[in-house]
């Protein structure tokens, strides 16, 4: 499959290929990276991008001078390099396929020992293991969902709270005595009822109260991405609002499993969890930075 893409691609461009890049140029695993598309000097202009990474739809805007940039994200278990494909749209032509891969840089990501009440560890039974499968599902629709949501973040995001990361993404979780998990988020110490902020514009598309995140509220930015907050203590927003980057929208708690008052914030690319804070050293093209409903 990667000779034919190559095949394609060059049968469509010539000796001229459009100009792929991707920053940071060997992302780390589990963080987000930005793919541009510039066309080749003196050739056809590009109309339109498409592309695929990890399993996820790409959603290319153009940058304002013929190129066109997209963000995705890097699955926390990549080894190596992460195959991207694309399809660009020309004038008067076919579709001109074009396949990369990107070399993906390893994290070390060590193993945490945590000690939590015995009820979060133990098998739950069938009626906690379906509100568990509720819960779930609830979430990932909210990330399939965004998909479909015109893009309504702008400009850099924010950390949504103060305090120092107390457990960083990627870490594993050995509960009780036993590895169970992977920490596919970022916790930021604080002391309950310490405010939390939007990281960037988006609307409130779910809040909830799950056995294991405890009180929640999942911001949908549109075009795939969302950030979620965990373990609230109150909730200062309500489903549908939109919000704007370092709004209040609850505070610090420590509900459902956690071994002390904290942030657990996630941020997410269609279905794959990156590191919120690779999400914060996104270099994205100034000059198409406005968002649906918002100011250039």
């Amino acid at each position: 499959m990667t000779l034919l893409w190559c095949l394609l691609a060059l049968a469509a461009a010539g000796d001229r290929p459009a100009e792929v890049t991707w920053r940071p140029a060997e992302p780390r695993q589990g963080s987000f990276a930005v793919v541009t598309v510039r066309p080749e000097p003196g050739g056809e202009p590009v109309t339109s991008v498409t592309g695929m990474l990890a399993g996820q739809p790409l959603h290319f805007a153009p940058t304002g001078d013929g190129g066109w940039w997209a963000i995705g994200a890097v699955p926390v278990d990549t080894r190596e390099s992460l195959p991207l494909t694309m399809t660009l749209e020309r004038p008067g032509a076919d579709g001109e396929h074009v396949f990369h891969r990107i070399p993906v840089r390893p994290a070390a990501f060590p193993v945490e020992t945590l000690t939590v009440a015995r009820r979060f560890t133990e098998p739950p039974d069938s009626a906690l293991a379906a509100r568990i499968a509720v819960e779930f599902a609830a979430a990932r629709e909210v990330s399939r969902r965004s998909h479909e949501t015109p893009r309504l973040w702008v400009g850099p995001f924010t950390r949504p709270a103060a305090g120092r990361v107390s457990s960083p993404y990627g870490v594993g979780r050995e509960l009780n005595g036993t590895v169970q998990s992977r920490h596919t988020g970022v916790d930021l110490s604080g002391r309950r009822g310490d405010p939390v902020v939007a990281a960037n514009r988006g609307v409130v598309a779910l809040i909830g109260d799950f056995y294991y995140a405890g009180n929640v509220v999942y911001l949908d930015h549109g075009r795939g991405l969302v950030t979620a907050y965990l373990h609230l203590s109150a909730v200062d927003v309500a489903q549908g609002d939109t919000v704007t980057a370092g709004q209040p929208i609850g505070r610090i708690g420590a509900t459902g499993r956690v071994t002390g008052p904290h942030l657990h914030w996630i941020a997410r690319y269609g279905s794959v969890s990156a590191d919120g804070l690779s999400l914060l050293e996104l270099e994205v093209p100034e000059s198409r930075q406005s968002a649906v409903g918002s100011r250039p």
